[in-house]
């Protein structure tokens, strides 16, 4: 028999005392052992992966105990001991991240909870979303998501440390007094946006919020028709834990949809009207984009690396510093088949497989959408990498240029011919470094 004991630095309860003093084979880390004792006499105690306790109980017998922080069936031992084709008595107490809000004095269905596997998820999950909970793991602690996030995505901080036990601690903290101090096994960090106003209305499902009720919607002076966008959505596959970059963002409608559909979104554009129209895109979506006022490729420098990137002004040498940084996709449009072919050669050379599509959309009088032809172009070899920017979740922004040209690459006036779509995704290695 295994049974799992969710432990929150309280005495245990009746039931997970005896099934202690029960175990054969007894797993947990130090400090969960430390906080139950007396171990019980005879026990065999195994470090290191959980696979290790089952195999010993598989061979030994009798009963195994695995000690777990707050409750186990939440990003715990659960789901590790059910790939292991184990199907344990589970006793759970409090989760970390409930007992973490209720020290703050937080409601929490509204948050988004993520562990602390890739420090880059995490940082994109707080740049798009206000409130989250980030179950802290070796080199992704408070330290860590501070630096990643500053200066461009001001949040606040609560540190909660040691949770049930001896040492607990839940700190209020600013993220460069976050770098800088030292903490004590910090075992979830709250980030929160202290400008966000919650929804008019009480949420129905708790986490991230649902999906947008549509998308490739309708913008005012749109510079891509909705039939393209919608097949540049679909090339880009903004999702949550991604940084997406909208380069030449003109009024920001490709920076939105991705926003929307849960990515963090850097959008870089130089021009002062075109920022001005962007920011009421982002208020009237209720979305968070960070924007960079300045010239690419000068202005790209400082982000961090992107997931998928849209390039809708700033020409080649845009497009070649966005291959530069290695994203999983990255889609151009453009006005002539020579600027398309240009930039095929472009993205060939940072050996990204290749297409392009040409599309052509039109309207009926009553506004329906007409038909979208298609032609494909060329191909090639593929690849990735991860995510940053200043924030306009209606609300800040950062400024570093001036400005960039569209040389007739897409967001600046609607499209009046055949926009051609060039997609670049699956980086073919061999071809960009040299034994």
């Amino acid at each position: 028999m295994i049974t799992v004991v969710g432990v929150d630095g309280r005495a245990l309860s009746p039931l997970a005392r005896a099934r202690l003093e029960e175990a054969t084979v007894l797993a947990g880390s130090d400090r969960l052992l430390e906080r139950v004792r007396p171990l019980p006499d005879g026990a065999r105690v195994v470090g290191g992966p959980l696979g290790r306790a089952v195999e010993a109980h598989r061979e030994h017998g009798g009963r195994l105990v695995v000690l777990a922080a707050g409750d186990p069936g939440f990003f715990g031992a659960v789901a590790e001991l059910r790939r292991h084709g184990v199907v344990p008595e589970v006793l759970p107490a409090p989760s970390l991240v409930s007992r973490a809000f209720a020290g703050a004095g937080l409601a929490w269905e509204d948050a988004l909870v993520v562990t602390g596997e890739r420090l880059d998820r995490v940082a994109n999950a707080c740049r798009a979303h206000h409130k989250v909970a980030v179950l802290a793991a070796p080199g992704v602690g408070p330290a860590e998501i501070a630096r990643e996030l500053a200066p461009t995505t001001p949040r606040a901080l609560i540190v909660c440390e040691d949770l049930g036990g001896p040492d607990e601690r839940i700190t209020h903290s600013r993220m460069g007094e976050a770098t800088t101090r030292p903490w004590k096994n910090p075992e979830v960090v709250l980030v929160l946006d202290p400008l966000h106003r919650g929804p008019d209305e009480p949420a129905w499902a708790a986490g991230a919020r649902p999906g947008p009720p549509g998308w490739a919607r309708d913008f005012a002076d749109a510079g891509l028709d909705p039939v393209v966008r919608a097949f540049v959505l679909a090339r880009l596959g903004p999702r949550l834990g991604d940084l997406v970059w909208d380069v030449g963002a003109g009024g920001g409608e490709i920076a939105v949809e991705c926003a929307l559909l849960g990515a963090a979104v850097v959008a870089v554009e130089p021009e002062e009207e075109a920022c001005a129209r962007l920011r009421r895109n982002v208020i009237a979506h209720g979305v968070k984009v960070a924007l960079t006022r300045g010239r690419a490729p000068a202005a790209l420098e400082p982000l961090a690396a992107p997931d998928a990137v849209f390039v809708g002004g700033g020409g080649v040498e845009a497009v070649a510093a966005c291959a530069a940084r290695g994203p999983r996709s990255l889609v151009c449009a453009l006005r002539t088949a020579e600027q398309a072919d240009a930039v095929l050669e472009v993205l060939r050379e940072h050996g990204y497989r290749v297409e392009i599509v040409r599309i052509e959309a039109s309207r009926t009088a009553g506004g329906n959408r007409g038909e979208a032809g298609e032609g494909h172009g060329a191909e090639t070899g593929g690849e990735r990498e991860e995510g940053h920017g200043a924030e306009t979740g209606g609300e800040r922004e950062e400024g570093h240029g001036a400005e960039t040209g569209g040389d007739g690459v897409g967001h600046r006036a609607p499209a009046s011919g055949p926009i051609f779509v060039v997609c670049a995704a699956g980086r073919d290695l061999e071809k960009i470094i040299t034994p």
